[in-house]
């Protein structure tokens, strides 16, 4: 993506970006009238329809952006306090002209460089000494044997055991829900699942839910839920379920 060839559609111009720069430079625009918004918009519309980041056409176009609002800027904003000498047309000419150049041998720079890293990645450079140089003659220092075995004792020594039992998942027994569900079912003929496992642990509450399962195959009970996601509505059944099952089973606790 080249964003000099970004066609623009403004009040003031009419044509590729890199043809507004150059009469920006020959003073045949005048820098306030150009809407640099609308640049920006138009630039944002075509990266939109490429549907991927170039992060080069980016860079790019951030640093011709900036030139052009420091220089209108300057233009709309004149210096009361006299601290800033207003830029005359020509000055901001070859200011924004000096920029541009700027960005070019960096950006040729940056280019070079990669070429080279692309040429000379395969090469590897020695570490070690030439191969004609003497050998160096390598002299180890007083040694303590007393050290020296504490060492080798310490080596020896089998490592303290790590102690698991903080990672071990404790889940309690699915009857111990059954039991008080169950009872629960003979006080009253309705109760909100929900309601009951409030405040247990996420383990507590799956171990629930597969009594509550348990409960619904043998027809004890029947659950009902208005939509995905709502509370669970057990009632209890009058009449249970036939106890002909083709493939019986069994909740056992995790």
């Amino acid at each position: 993506m080249s964003v000099r060839e970004l066609e623009l559609d403004l009040d003031a111009f009419e044509g590729p970006f890199d043809l507004l720069l150059t009469l920006v430079l020959r003073e045949e625009v005048p820098l306030v009238e150009v809407d640099v918004a609308g640049i920006v918009i138009a630039f944002v519309e075509r990266l939109a329809e490429r549907e991927e980041l170039d992060l080069d056409a980016c860079g790019e176009f951030l640093v011709l952006v900036a030139s052009l609002l420091e220089l209108k800027a300057r233009s709309l904003f004149g210096d009361e306090d006299g601290e800033l000498e207003e830029l005359a047309p020509e000055e901001a000419a070859e200011e924004l002209a000096r920029r541009l150049e700027e960005y070019r041998r960096i950006k040729e720079a940056a280019l070079w460089l990669a070429e080279r890293l692309a040429g000379e990645r395969d090469r590897f450079f020695r570490l070690g000494p030439a191969p004609l140089a003497p050998p160096v003659e390598r002299r180890l220092a007083p040694q303590d044997p007393a050290l020296l075995a504490a060492a080798v004792r310490a080596l020896a020594a089998e490592p303290p055991q790590v102690s698991l039992k903080h990672l071990e998942l404790r889940f309690p027994p699915v009857t111990q829900f059954l039991e008080r569900f169950r009872a629960l079912l003979k006080r009253r003929s309705r109760f909100d699942f929900d309601s009951e496992v409030e405040g247990l642990s996420r383990i507590e509450q799956a171990v629930a839910f597969l009594a509550l399962l348990d409960l619904c195959r043998s027809g004890e009970i029947s659950i009902d839920q208005v939509r995905p996601f709502a509370p669970i509505r057990v009632a209890r059944e009058e009449t249970g379920r036939s106890e002909e099952k083709e493939a019986p089973w069994t909740v056992r606790s995790a």
